[in-house]
């Protein structure tokens, strides 16, 4: 599901913001059939709902999904520039930049280096382009072609000299709390269009060193919040105070333009003493609700929503659920009362709403918010405890997933072993019960509709298994067997293997799309990445990225001098398409914690594909990527060798 914009800067569409931005919504994903459809560009396919992998300058056949059945409905969407970028290596630069959901398929590009032009006719296949023997320093803009008319250039490229970009950062002091020393580690980030010039700004979480597990007790430092521009400049702090407690299960924050203004705010859980961007307090300034054991659990809860330019607090509702009876969410110290889930979700088809939630071992309760005209508006509530409800509960993850699920332009929020639909009623419920790793997309291009895949946590239930995103049906499920499966991945990335591949920690070998085994089980479980030429996904893992292969990986990259987060999850502080073409950044901090270090591919493609983020299921992965258990982004579409959108 493509988001189109309005217009952007460069291209041949004049640049306007509109007052609420729109994208049409093409077909449901393969859903009604297929049609054979020759194609030259990738774009050509997106009003269809599918994409194209072309070679450069090559023709080629895909299959494509077309039903005058499916709705078209308008999403709300951003307005991005071509984000070119230049990543030195030992032959020059390459320079790659993004091609646009509503590029027309015939669009082409001119490149200049320091203002010269540097290819003599313009490119019409994949958007990057080798620079051989080009100083490392160079500066570079590309200029869009359509139909013969060279159009305004863009912006200057951003310089990857070595590889990668530090963004500085400016570390906090640290401090002490109930004689616990702590400083600060730069941790899990999002990005955004926070003040709406068409590139991407990054929302930072900074962890103290003293952050506990909801399982552990001990006072912590206060959550901080950053935002930076690309070169470092710090636009705002906002400070979640004494009551917000530091772990990976507390804090989920959620970056997206809400209210249609071409901004990006920032959503989270807020509570006494949270001081805004510009220094104003949230509620009572004074109120300390730890208890002994450094836990809070009284005390008022708050769900915020702050102005992406300055973090200033634009609106302060009652977070809900309430905590209630603590015991009521399955233990009564403060471990799964404060289990909380947040992503963002086209409910409507149109506009994105923020989903904000509490438990998932027992009760679990996921509340839906709109934020329109400065103000926040609940859409609706899930409860398990309500009637008819009762088989939800106990079902949900460490992460959820959004996705359209039913094909119908609406949203549905992927909670683990169930799914919740768009008006907030249950849509089904396997019965698996809680995992740790969910993955959300189209695994089997070769069936209809989007698949979910999971991994359980309890010994009564199937290690792990593949389900249907609309009706929960299973389509294969392996164990039970040795309990808590504590990791699991689904992505296509292995060529000679059609369709996504699958494993997991406590499951022999890689599986394929009926679940049988196909290869050797790859050498981690963890992110995934795009990031050489072809269209298989790479593993990521701690600070590496290797190409698996069936007797064995290859490793593509070490990052230098930088550390992952979360402790054992060793996940990046953010990885995904957030710059150039259509492959993955991966973003770390630096060891010392005074930047974050973004790579971005040194690989040349010949595959000519959209910007990821233009798909709406993608974008808002990485809203929700965050969340607890860090999990990697899937588009609502298959991409890979062998596939029906696979590179011929």
């Amino acid at each position: 599901m493509f988001l189109a914009r309005t217009g952007e800067a460069g291209s041949h569409a004049p640049f306007a913001v509109p007052e609420r931005r729109k994208a049409m919504r093409p077909p449901a994903h393969r859903r009604h059939g297929t049609v054979t459809l020759p194609l030259t560009a990738a774009a050509a396919a997106l009003a269809l709902g599918a994409v194209v992998l072309t070679g450069s300058g090559d023709d080629t056949t895909t299959a494509a999904t077309a039903s005058s059945a499916d709705p078209v409905d308008a999403r709300q969407a951003e307005n991005l520039d071509r984000s070119v970028v230049s990543v030195g290596g030992p032959d020059g630069n390459l320079v790659t930049w993004r091609l646009l959901g509503e590029d027309d398929p015939a669009t082409a590009f001119n490149v200049y280096r320091d203002g010269e032009l540097i290819t003599p006719e313009p490119l019409t296949g994949a958007t990057n382009h080798l620079d051989t023997g080009a100083p490392s320093d160079a500066a570079y803009t590309v200029a869009a072609v359509v139909d013969g008319e060279e159009q305004p250039p863009s912006e200057p490229s951003l310089t990857f000299a070595d590889g990668y970009l530090d963004v500085p950062l400016d570390r906090p002091e640290g401090g002490s709390v109930n004689g616990s020393d702590y400083t600060y580690d730069a941790s899990d980030a999002s990005v955004g269009d926070l003040d709406g010039d068409g590139q991407y700004e990054i929302v930072l979480k900074w962890d103290p060193t003293n952050a506990k597990d909801n399982s552990q007790s001990g006072h912590t430092g206060p959550v901080l919040i950053d935002a930076y521009a690309l070169d470092g400049t710090r636009l705002w702090r906002i400070d979640l105070g004494a009551n917000i407690r530091a772990g990976a299960h507390y804090t989920q924050f959620q970056v997206y333009d809400y209210d249609g203004d071409g901004s990006a705010e920032v959503a989270m859980k807020t509570a006494d003493g949270t001081r805004d961007g510009e220094g104003t307090v949230i509620g009572d300034a004074g109120a300390d609700h730890r208890n002994p054991s450094g836990y809070v659990l009284s005390g008022p809860e708050y769900l915020t929503v702050f102005e992406g330019t300055t973090g200033r607090a634009l609106d302060t509702v009652d977070y809900v659920p309430a905590r209630g009876n603590v015991a009521d969410w399955g233990d009564d110290y403060g471990n799964r009362v404060d289990r909380f889930l947040a992503g963002t979700a086209y409910l409507d088809g149109e506009n994105p709403s923020m989903v904000f939630s509490r438990g998932y071992y027992t009760r679990a309760v996921v509340a839906a918010w709109d934020f329109r005209d400065g103000q926040l508006s609940q859409r609706w509530v899930f409860d398990s405890d309500d009637p008819g409800n009762q088989g939800y509960a106990g079902q949900g993850f460490h992460s959820l997933s959004v996705a359209d699920a039913e094909g119908d332009g609406r949203d549905e929020v992927m909670f683990g072993a169930a799914a919740i639909d768009d008006d907030g009623t249950g849509l089904w419920a396997t019965g698996y019960g809680h995992g740790d790793a969910l993955h959300v997309g189209d695994f089997l291009p070769d069936r209809p509709g989007l698949e979910v895949y999971g991994v359980s946590e309890n010994a009564s239930a199937p290690d792990a298994w593949l389900v249907d995103a609309a009706t929960g049906d299973t389509l294969w499920e392996l164990g039970p067997g040795g309990g808590d499966n504590g990791r699991g991945v689904a992505g296509d990335i292995w060529a000679d293997n059609p369709g996504a591949e699958f494993w997991s920690s406590n499951v022999a070998g890689l599986r394929g799309a009926d679940g049988e085994e196909v290869g050797a089980k790859p050498g981690s479980a963890n992110f995934l990445v795009w990031w050489d030429g072809d269209a298989s996904r790479e593993l990521l893992d701690g600070t590496r990225i290797d190409k698996y292969g069936p007797d064995g990986g290859t490793r593509l990259l070490t990052g230098e001098d930088v550390a992952s987060n979360n402790g054992t999850k060793a996940t990046p502080a953010l990885s995904g398409d957030i710059l150039g073409d259509w492959r993955e950044e991966v973003v770390w901090r630096t060891s010392d914690n005074t930047a974050l270090r973004i790579y971005s591919t040194p690989h040349e493609t010949d595959l000519r594909v959209p910007a990821l983020v233009d798909d709406s299921q993608y974008r808002v992965a990485l809203a929700w990527q965050n969340t607890a258990y860090n999990q990697p982004p899937h588009p609502s579409f298959a991409l890979g060798e062998g596939t029906a959108g696979g590179a011929p």
